[in-house]
């Protein structure tokens, strides 16, 4: 397959996987994202500002470094660059990464409280441990990508961070099934706020993580 067929199947996959977040219901009111899929070690597509009603021909093609190789960007995407630089970096199987303000994620991120992995499809679709929160940093800026990277080193395994104060930040091999965790995640988020009510969540019996990812394995071999 050559570069532009890389490029347009890759850019269907992020108009679908946009259209299917908002179809799940799990996007803020303002409808804020940023979605981006990697096209090679030093390239990827990001959504150009916006997210309601993107088509594949309105992604913007960047380098890690920030510079827009094709298309165009609004200033609210520029800054958000080396957050996604930074995810394809620290994680070479990573296909796509996405950025909400999911409603009940994000409460979890603006409380500081890790969310934690106590429902079947977080376990399912990829998040079989807790979501870490990396600490405040202005939008994009050196600090919260220094965060960013530094969390992900300590926690080799989470597909997933809360943005203190922000938002959630979700990766994965492809666009579609980055977008099915953002959905588990956000579910997970509202159960665990609504189990409090009465009486709170409760783990996962014993070795419950590990026999779901064994079965996990299992299907995927």
């Amino acid at each position: 397959m050559n570069d532009k067929h890389i490029r347009e199947e890759r850019a269907e996959q992020l108009a679908r996987a946009a259209e299917q977040l908002f179809a799940a219901g799990v996007m803020s009111h303002s409808g804020h994202a940023n979605l981006s899929a990697r096209l090679d070690g030093e390239r990827l597509l990001l959504t150009p500002g916006f997210v309601r009603g993107l088509r594949p021909e309105q992604l913007a093609t960047v380098g890690f470094d920030g510079e827009v190789l094709d298309g165009e960007l609004q200033s609210v995407s520029a800054e958000i660059i080396a957050m996604h630089s930074a995810v394809y970096r620290a994680r070479p199987g990573v296909g796509a990464v996405i950025h909400t303000h999911s409603p009940s994620a994000t409460a979890f991120a603006v409380a500081h409280r890790p969310l934690p992995c106590r429902t079947e499809p977080m376990l399912r679709f990829g998040q079989a441990e807790d979501i870490p929160v990396v600490p405040w940093g202005p939008r994009g800026s050196d600090v919260s990508v220094r965060g960013i990277a530094e969390v992900l080193e300590r926690r080799p395994t989470t597909a997933a961070v809360l943005l203190a104060n922000h938002g959630l930040l979700v990766f994965g091999p492809d666009a579609a099934a980055t977008a099915h965790l953002v959905v588990a995640i956000e579910e997970s988020a509202e159960a665990e706020i609504a189990a409090a009510a009465i009486g709170g969540a409760v783990d996962f019996p014993p070795g419950a993580r590990e026999a779901a990812r064994a079965a996990i394995a299992r299907v995927a071999s």
